[in-house]
């Protein structure tokens, strides 16, 4: 499962808080801690384009990686937002690729929600690189990516995304049987 998570590891707004708050004060203190060490180094806890990995503590799932996708909001990481997306993404999935299990990847789009990232351009460039990073020469040991988010602004750009671009992308819009409780 993915967090989106800011460069303090910090969960203090969006899904990471939300995240941080299911999986228990312990996560939290992990994070913390993270922090803390990363600080003696004078580095940050984790920067723009890094990702971190830990328990997942009190969540469904086996790990947690904590992504950091670009802060939109930010003028020098807007400008350079496309950089630092794909970045992020490549970070994600270096990270992943040290997991075991990890057939089934959970991830929100980085850089949205509360990062901001213009969401038509954050669709089409996050389904051109996971379906790189699946489609590429060296299998990555995941059978299924899952974007999660309920952004309809997201999710209406990524099916027009998908629309324009559906003779070259697979995949399948399960938003309505998720939304009803009939995705298993």
């Amino acid at each position: 499962m993915v967090v989106p998570a800011n460069n303090r590891l910090a969960g203090r707004e969006g899904l990471d808080e939300k995240l941080q708050q299911a999986a228990g004060p312990e996560l939290r203190e992990f994070c913390a801690g993270i922090a803390r060490e990363r600080r003696k180094s004078n580095l940050q806890p984790c920067g723009v384009g890094e990702a971190v990995t830990t328990p997942s503590f009190n969540l469904p799932a086996k790990h947690l990686v904590h992504v950091v996708g670009p802060d939109c909001r930010r003028p020098t990481q807007d400008n350079f937002r496309r950089e630092l997306l794909k970045k992020s993404y490549e970070a994600l999935f270096e990270a992943v690729e040290g997991l075991e299990p990890r057939e089934t990847l959970v991830t929100p789009p980085l850089g949205m929600d509360v990062f901001a990232y213009p969401h038509r351009e954050g669709a089409r460039m996050t389904m051109e690189i996971v379906l790189e990073w699946m489609d590429g020469e060296d299998d990555p040991g995941v059978d299924m990516v899952l974007i999660v988010t309920n952004e309809n602004n997201f999710l209406t750009n990524m099916k027009t995304v998908y629309r324009e671009s559906e003779d070259r992308f697979p995949g399948v819009d399960r938003t309505r049987e998720y939304r009803k409780g009939k995705f298993e």
